[in-house]
């Protein structure tokens, strides 16, 4: 068969590589991953701010590599996702150091010991696009080998990943006095150990725990379920069967805040926030691969009555392909023969978390206490949340009091209505999936006469205040939830 070599054009190649859409944490993460499977005891991640010349490094003490296999790991999808790993390697595609790399910084050096051979090798994306070659260099510039042997590990092993000319920094308008800049570069380092701590935490505990560093601070492990806490619930792990392997799924319900201290309920809340923290965790080979995501469940949503649950799912790396693992390590999509599981899981999980959060002091207090204590009453009566103003509170019986309101019990009663709001209650009071918001007077259509009732008392108001009956009518016709019923004004 007669065929053409298509090779791919450097240039448009280091384009598209460059144009996935890491953030810097992310791609520093896939840096750590290599760290990680050379068996790294230490892992360093250098922030050096030099205006247009900043720098980041990763340093590790891992097994290093040999001269050929530091030229495989430079290589572009040298291995692909066929290619056998062990048990520790948390690679995939074959691109992570390249694709990472290329998209934050313009310059990529690598140096790597082994057996007390020491060997670099650089990628320069203006060398490629120059040349239209894969020219990878031999060695590194003065400049560069000056920062390398500052902060390379000490021993015969280990490697550091540097990038230069970084993306967004390396401008001739960034200057080393730029302190706006500056603070902006050193916030990504706050970000990135907070992202390391989430992604890396089962690496970072237990005798065998990695030492994870940025700019000399030690990484924290952030665990989303919550372990160690005596008040978290834990539903019964489930080992669900895909083909010849298992994945494993274990849902934690977190405390509410009640039990919870300021420290440890912010610490909860993680990275992202609360809303944003709710939902799947899926790890990889002990890697998290997705944090806090309902993987497009159907009618799953983040709503704020859930944030209490979040459910951990164990995924072999042989099932990567099952999954959608893209090159990124960030996103998955679930087999078609575990949705219903993860499904069904999900609903148990989001539940009992809503429980939690409905059931607790003042909400409870709302349902089952003292009808004289709260202005409103919040009740989901046939399905449908209804918020009431409570007729037995004092100073609503004094408002409806015949020939006795007091305009200063009409203001008193007004400023209590604004001052609480039952949010908190609404919030949690939502059960399911479907839409249960309330319909003020049963939603669109003819109006029933408590409606009509109302509607008049502001049609007289309306024109007590000066319009034309006509001109109050139009007014009221414009005017929720009048807008969306039928009356007197509609004709």
């Amino acid at each position: 068969m007669a065929y053409d070599i298509a090779a791919p054009e450097p240039a448009g190649m280091v384009a598209s590589l460059s144009s996935l859409g890491y953030s810097l944490p992310a791609a520093i993460a896939d840096l750590v991953d290599n760290s990680i499977s050379a068996r790294s005891r230490n892992i360093d991640i250098e922030f050096a701010w030099v205006g247009s010349e900043s720098w980041i490094a990763v340093v590790d003490d891992g097994e290093g590599m040999t001269r050929d296999g530091l030229v495989t790991a430079m290589t572009v999808a040298a291995r692909g996702p066929a290619t056998p790993r062990l048990p520790s390697d948390l690679g995939r595609f074959g691109v992570g150091l390249k694709s990472a790399s290329f998209s934050q910084a313009r310059q990529l050096t690598v140096e790597t010991a082994a057996d007390g051979q020491r060997h670099t090798r650089t990628w320069d994306l203006d060398v490629v696009e120059t040349f239209g070659e894969w020219r990878l260099l031999h060695g590194s510039d003065e400049e560069t080998s000056a920062i390398l042997k500052r902060i390379r590990p000490s021993g015969s092993h280990g490697t550091v990943v540097l990038w230069r000319r970084l993306n967004g920094y390396s401008g001739a308008r960034v200057t080393e006095d730029d302190e706006r800049i500056q603070k902006q570069f050193y916030a990504e380092a706050t970000r990135t150990e907070s992202h390391l701590g989430m992604v890396f935490a089962r690496f970072l505990t237990g005798s065998r725990g990695r030492n994870l560093r940025v700019s000399g601070t030690a990484v924290d492990p952030w665990d989303p379920f919550m372990g160690n806490h005596a008040s978290v619930q834990r539903l019964p792990s489930e080992e669900l069967r895909l083909g010849d392997g298992s994945v494993k799924v274990e849902a934690f319900i977190l405390p509410s805040a009640h039990w919870l201290s300021p420290a440890e309920y912010d610490l909860a809340a993680g990275p992202q926030g609360w809303l944003d923290q709710q939902g799947f965790y899926v790890y990889r080979r002990n890697r998290l691969i997705l944090a806090g995501d309902w993987l497009g469940q159907r009618g799953m949503r983040r709503e704020e009555k859930y944030n209490l649950a979040r459910i951990a799912v164990d995924i072999p790396a042989e099932m990567d392909a099952e999954w959608g693992v893209d090159v990124r390590k960030s996103s998955v999509v679930p087999p078609v023969g575990l949705r219903p599981h993860l499904y069904r899981i999900a609903r148990q999980a989001r539940a009992k978390a809503a429980d939690v959060l409905r059931y607790r002091g003042q909400v409870a207090a709302r349902t089952h206490g003292d009808p004289l204590s709260y202005a409103w009453n919040v009740r989901r009566p046939d399905g449908k949340v209804a918020c009431r103003i409570n007729r037995s509170h004092p100073l609503v019986r004094a408002a409806l009091k015949y020939g006795g309101t007091s305009t200063a019990d009409v203001r008193a009663l007004i400023r209590l209505l604004e001052e609480t709001v039952p949010v908190a209650a609404l919030r949690v009071m939502h059960e399911t999936d479907t839409s249960d918001d309330p319909e003020p007077f049963g939603g669109p259509g003819p109006a029933d006469e408590a409606a009509t009732e109302v509607a008049q008392r502001i049609y007289e108001s309306l024109v007590s205040d000066g319009r034309s009956p006509t001109a109050a009518r139009e007014r009221l016709r414009t005017m929720p939830p009048f807008d969306q019923l039928q009356g007197f004004w509609s004709g």
